[in-house]
């Protein structure tokens, strides 16, 4: 073969390489034609890398390895072209000539492991997702280096066969497993059959859909952490099947499936059973997702020990490579139970390492003295729960709790890995970009000097009065102090149960002001003093609504109190003034959310109801969207179990048509009693039923002008 010849067979090849790689088909989706303007390159290495260079007016993205390249060509994108892509987001125009790399910038991480999502995002923002939304995920999850997501998607049908095999009927496997509103709930081993039951449909759908969501993980070369086997079982296992098991009790209300116990000899059969029909559908991995006893679960006459080292066994069967992927959460992974597993095998992810770290931070309240042993950890920041909307961050936190681990001696021996682990995601997009470029930037650094540059490539241009707008916000409620363990965002009173006192939404959560408010209310009006030079800029005006929303949330709060004093003072002008005023401000929120369709109730509707193919269908999806937001269970789990308005949300049509309503209802019942009237008591339950199962249409479209509604609000804010 002559010179020419070989030289052909290498540009073939490297074309053929550029044409394959799955960041060329990333480029093109952010922008047709991107592609053309980036140089590619794929460089062997031990540690994973990427480097930003230049050749002619091409820029050069190289790595180890997709995910490093998808990596660098954010960085890229953000620090150099002042484009930041996010859930709001996924395309945006490059320009003609990108902005060069004058001096090669290279970045790399001794941590091998990026890890994305908790079972709760399945269910409390992506239940009703289909490919193309989950092609946008996958797409961010490699721009953010993620190499190891939770892929728990269609983990129904492995269930559905495994059951099928053992002996239960079609009805039986139904009771069993949960709607798609409730789907991770179940696979947590914390309820059965809520949400159900599933048309045959569904299960062809999930599995279709998972095998592309890998497929193109595979494409990336991310490692999907699927589902493994635990011991759960049906409560019923033991009249059915003769298994011996034990009862982990209830969850929030619901009967929790029982746990085989590691004794019983049919565990190995069961287990085995298991991964050979998930290996059936979606192949081996080589890591696993385990979580047994989630939240509470009762373990009384069960061999710990024992019991982690047959969970592990089952694993080790199906793929003597796995690693077992583990939450801690609470009390779990319970210590008895990873003790005497051997070193590399088991992974924990430290769910919500800038709160209650269990690492080894002395000062934390979920304090593990010895942290995890001998066991690899990943630092994760949990941030939301419940998919709540909502400001809220612990900015200096999440940074210095990461570089405090990293300087522990011990810590720092198994520390492989940052992740996310947010109940929902779609919301605060500053705090996820802050925590997943951490692995990359081995020198401790400053909130303030790091904000500076996301808001110039948030925006695309470096605006004093929107610095100081997010300077306001940085220092305030994106700052939650360390030792405030309040579970997420401070949530806005429009969303809560009425009462005189509001000092939540949800059971678990509380309002303590960590911050004034009137920062909030400031970098608002900042955010709108320049919203008209802005006009157009999709990032801005995203951001422009939700810190509004913040503002007049704040504003509610105060009014809400004015409506308590006014009640208790007896004064029955000043209370039907103020509760006027009150309500006003709910109807002036949705109006504003209206204006972006991230924050249309429609719109998640639309997306429940689109997966369905027969009337029947549709409207199960549609109850499946609507209770999981509102009430989340029957009367007995949303009451007594503490569940109901755990997943609210401040979003249009939900604040008119329902959180509205309450606040009506109860004023009405107040005004009743400061006439020395003595109305019933409030069943709440029975009016907040009645939503979920209507059919009212909502839509997913945006409507008026966002810059224009935000204006009207500042008004009634200030």
């Amino acid at each position: 073969m002559n010179r020419k010849s070989i030289l052909l067979t290498i540009l073939l090849c490297v074309a053929s390489w550029a044409m394959a790689s799955p960041v060329t088909g990333l480029l093109e989706r952010i922008d047709k034609g991107a592609s053309k303007k980036f140089i590619i390159e794929q460089v062997k290495s031990d540690a994973d890398f990427f480097e930003l260079d230049q050749k002619g007016d091409k820029v050069v993205i190289r790595g180890n390895n997709y995910v490093s390249i998808a990596t660098g060509l954010n960085w890229y994108l953000k620090y150099y072209a002042g484009i930041h892509l996010s859930w709001n987001g996924m395309q945006a125009k490059l320009p003609a000539v990108l902005p060069p790399v004058t001096k090669k910038e290279r970045r790399e991480t001794t941590l091998p492991y990026r890890y994305d999502l908790n079972y709760c995002t399945f269910s409390y923002s992506m239940a009703f997702w289909d490919w193309n939304r989950w092609e946008k995920e996958i797409d961010w999850m490699a721009l953010h280096g993620i190499n190891i997501p939770l892929a728990v998607t269609g983990a129904e049908a492995v269930w559905h066969n495994v059951l099928d095999k053992l002996g239960y009927t079609k009805t039986e496997i139904n009771e069993f497993i949960s709607g798609p509103g409730f789907f991770a709930w179940w696979l947590m081993n914390n309820l059965e059959g809520w949400g159900g039951p599933n048309p045959d449909s569904w299960y062809t759908r999930q599995i279709a859909l998972q095998k592309k969501i890998l497929k193109r993980m595979h494409e990336y070369g991310i490692e999907p952490v699927l589902p493994g086997y635990c011991g759960m079982v049906p409560h019923n296992a033991k009249e059915k099947l003769g298994l011996n098991v034990s009862d982990p009790g209830t969850w929030c209300g619901y009967r929790r499936p029982a746990f085989l116990q590691p004794s019983d000899p049919r565990f190995e059969e069961i287990s085995s059973l298991y991964y050979k029909e998930l290996e059936k559908l979606y192949g081996k991995a080589n890591f696993y997702s385990m979580d047994p006893f989630h939240e509470g679960g009762n373990t009384a006459g069960v061999d710990l020990d024992a019991a982690g080292k047959a969970v592990m066994k089952a694993m080790k069967k199906a793929n003597p490579k796995a690693v077992w992927v583990a939450q801690a959460w609470q009390a779990n992974p319970r210590p008895k139970m990873i003790e005497n597993l051997k070193a590399g095998d088991l992974l924990i992810l430290d769910l919500t390492s800038e709160c209650r770290p269990q690492w080894g931070d002395s000062t934390s309240e979920w304090y593990r003295k010895n942290g995890y042993g001998q066991h690899d950890w990943i630092y994760c920041m949990l941030l939301n729960y419940g998919g709540n909307v909502g400001l809220h961050g612990k900015m200096d936190n999440v940074i210095d709790n990461f570089y405090l681990a990293k300087a522990d001696p011990h810590a720092s021996a198994t520390l492989k890995g940052v992740g996310m682990t947010p109940e929902g995601i779609e919301n605060n997009p500053v705090m996820y970009e802050l925590v997943m470029e951490l692995p990359w930037r081995p020198d401790r650094f400053t909130k303030e000097e790091w904000l500076k540059e996301y808001v110039k490539a948030r925006y695309g241009v470096d605006d004093p009065v929107v610095q100081a707008a997010w300077t306001n916000l940085a220092n305030s409620i994106y700052n939650s102090p360390k030792n405030l363990t309040q579970q997420g965002t401070h949530e806005s009173v429009f969303c809560a149960r009425p009462a005189e006192d509001v000092y939540q939404v949800s059971s678990w959560s509380e309002m303590k002001d960590y911050y004034r408010p009137q920062e909030v209310i400031e970098a608002a009006r900042l955010m709108v003093s320049v919203a008209d030079r802005f006009k157009g800029n999709n990032n801005f005006e995203y951001d422009l609504v939700d810190i509004v929303r913040q503002a007049l949330a704040e504003k509610g709060r105060l009014m809400q109190k004015a409506v308590t004093a006014a009640y208790r003072a007896g004064d029955k002008q000043l209370f039907a003034l103020a509760s006027g005023k009150f309500l006003d401000l709910i109807l002036l929120q949705d109006k504003l959310l209206g204006t972006r369709p991230e924050f249309r109730v429609g719109k998640w509707i639309e997306e429940a109801r689109a997966l369905g193919d027969t009337p029947e269908e549709k409207e199960l999806y549609e109850w499946n969207a609507r209770v999981q937001i509102t009430t989340w269970g029957n009367r007995n789990a949303a009451d007594y179990g503490g569940l109901r308005d755990y997943a609210h949300k401040e979003w249009n049509g939900l604040l008119k048509d329902f959180y509205y309503m309450r606040w009506k209802l109860y004023f009405d019942f107040l005004s009743q009693r400061i006439e020395g009237k003595t109305p019933a008591e409030i069943d709440f339950y029975a009016i907040e039923e009645p939503w979920t199962k209507a059919a009212n249409p909502y839509s997913a479209e945006a409507e008026g002008d966002c810059i224009e509604v935000a204006k009207q609000v500042m008004q009634a804010v200030e």
